[in-house]
């Protein structure tokens, strides 16, 4: 487990410290500092090179509706964002989570900054918990011209791990522990990629111990506005800090040479060769080419509002709540995919309700082995029994079984996790995007997804899906007073009736910490 790679288990550090040091812990305010200037909206110009080749790639009639193409191999997802910065001429516009400090992250970096230096805007929007493993390469970035650099919702202590800096933060655990979970990448105002990933070599299959199962969209047309308008939205808010205003006075020529040497000690992706799992060639590729290959959907964006970090929420003022809602009209099957799966009171009412109208309901997770966040496994594991007895199947992902079938990529000798937040809705609706389907997407974190009208796009998902359980996922059913964790090899099934990857020590441990923390906070 890395610190980038998980966003629950500092929180849950220091909230224990927390309630050891009580009041005995003070930290100075964060410097008031002036409300960030309204930016200029992102222009979504008609004379660029990837405006044209989008719209020559969307049919005269379907131009009222978006284009969209999934991308769940990780090689040709980098390779999408490599390729829209390279293309850029105008505008660049990016908001993640978390951006590692590695090949991947370093390359990303690298081509926003060669982007700047031909002429193009950039602007970088990053959550703060994690920001200070990638201090130096920030303010790097930001030391250029054309590119600025915002921070989102900072800690009063600059530097340091996110476990050091939430320890030494206890008084402020409230606010700390509510994060901009969104990720959005947009080129010139027309075209965006989506979806789950952050920046990192474990998003991307590059990664030498574990790398995540994950889904992205490539979008065009109608739902740039929306999107662009969220970007803004964010970066217009008062959580949103210049990072020039929280460093204070740098010397911005030494450190654009310190970031310039820091990219030439990177190591460089490999580019992704042949066809994705879908048969689709690499973006890079389509776009040399002038036409993206797409599919054509109505698509409703859902993003929450930059204030959810300071407010109250609730289930239903969320984005996730909105997906929910969609879902909740299915009328024949639900198919769920999260790696952090808590259901809570209300989302098992969801489900009682969903399988009393004979609706099929489908869930896949991480199993415990495969899991970075076992206390957030723990508290899903509780629900397990319930859901089986109510009729839903439930699918868990195995590390080592996904990485021997190799259905979403070459894994080598790394472990599978899962990291894709989707569902699809009677073969039809698909809700994809950054939300987990858990009580901290629901009312901590800030979260962006679509829901999209596309029966193709809802084809393709499942169809991965489908290849994924036949060979990379446990399925549980009932035996007895407990579960059976059933593998098929063929024709032979193989039966486990213990929790695979479930020692005893990491039992006892999440146990223990699991009597401190409320199931809302995982």
């Amino acid at each position: 487990m890395t610190a980038r790679t998980t966003h629950r288990i500092p929180l849950l550090g220091a909230l224990l410290l927390a309630l050891l040091l009580g009041a005995c812990a003070s930290l100075p305010d964060l410097p008031d500092l002036p409300s960030p200037a309204p930016a200029d909206p992102a222009p979504r110009l008609q004379d660029t090179t990837l405006a044209r080749i989008a719209i020559d790639s969307t049919p005269p009639a379907k131009r009222h509706l978006s284009g969209l193409r999934l991308l769940p191999a990780g090689d040709h997802a980098f390779d999408a964002r490599l390729a829209l910065a390279r293309h850029a001429e105008r505008t660049l516009d990016a908001q993640y989570y978390v951006i590692a400090d590695d090949a991947a992250g370093r390359q990303f970096l690298g081509a926003l900054r060669d982007a700047a230096q031909r002429g193009v805007r950039v602007r970088l929007l990053v959550d703060d918990l994690h920001s200070g493993d990638v201090a130096d390469l920030l303010a790097g970035l930001a030391a250029h011209e054309r590119v600025e650099v915002r921070l989102f919702n900072p800690l009063p202590v600059r530097s340091g791990s996110p476990m050091t800096r939430l320890l030494l933060s206890p008084s402020q655990f409230e606010q700390l522990h509510r994060r901009m979970h969104n990720k959005l990448f947009i080129a010139d105002g027309h075209v965006a990629v989506t979806g789950g990933r952050n920046v990192g070599d474990e998003y991307f299959m590059h990664a030498s111990a574990a790398n995540f199962v994950d889904m992205d969209v490539l979008a065009t047309g109608a739902v740039l506005g929306p999107l662009t308008q969220a970007f803004e939205r964010y970066w217009n808010s008062t959580h949103a800090y210049p990072l020039q205003a929280l460093q204070g006075t740098v010397d911005t020529a030494a450190q654009r040479e310190r970031f310039a040497e820091q990219l030439r000690r990177a190591r460089l992706l490999a580019a992704p060769s042949g066809r994705d799992l879908l048969g689709h060639s690499a973006v890079s590729r389509q776009l040399t080419d002038g036409h993206l290959e797409l599919l054509f959907a109505p698509v409703q964006v859902l993003a929450d509002s930059p204030d959810k970090v300071v407010q109250t929420a609730t289930l239903d003022d969320s984005a996730l709540g909105q997906g929910l809602g969609r879902l909740r009209e299915a009328r024949s099957e639900v198919v769920i995919v999260s790696p952090y799966f808590i259901p809570g009171v209300r989302g098992m009412a969801m489900l009682r309700e969903a399988t009393a109208a004979r609706v099929r309901v489908t869930v896949l997770t991480n199993s415990m082995a495969a899991t970075d966040e076992p206390m957030v496994h723990h508290a899903y594991a509780r629900y397990r029994q319930p859901m089986l007895d109510m009729g839903v199947t439930i699918h868990e992902l195995s590390p080592r079984l996904i990485r021997k079938t190799g259905v979403f990529g070459d894994f080598r000798s790394s472990d599978g996790r899962l990291h894709a937040k989707v569902a699809v809705a009677d073969r039809r609706w698909v809700l994809m995007g950054s939300m987990n389907m858990d009580g901290r997407s629901a009312l901590a974190n800030t979260e962006l997804g679509l829901l999209i009208d596309s029966p193709e796009l809802a084809w393709e998902l499942r169809s991965l899906l489908q290849r994924a359980h036949a060979g990379s996922t446990y399925k549980l059913r009932r035996a007895g007073q407990g579960i059976e964790w059933v593998t098929r090899d063929g024709a032979a099934e193989r039966v486990q009736q213990q929790e695979p990857g479930a020692d005893l020590g990491l039992r006892l441990k999440t146990a223990l910490l699991s009597l401190f923390i409320a199931e809302d906070l995982l």
